[in-house]
């Protein structure tokens, strides 16, 4: 039996910690390195990232 995570929040890639809590908070200062750690993120943990704008991006399970 194969036990997945599904429809959580996996990691936040965010410029500022005080933005962001309740799961894996990165915080990357430079915009071009926050996409980066986010597009890595998102192959190890088999997620997608999503926008939210304002120095946030969210790595989710759907």
């Amino acid at each position: 039996m194969e036990v997945t995570v599904q429809k959580t929040i996996l990691a936040i890639i965010t410029d500022d910690s005080r933005k962001a809590s309740g799961a894996p908070t990165f915080v990357v200062a430079d915009e071009s390195r926050r996409q980066h750690v986010a597009m890595v993120l998102s192959r190890i943990l088999q997620g997608q990232v999503h926008d939210l704008g304002d120095g946030m991006l969210i790595v989710v399970k759907h």
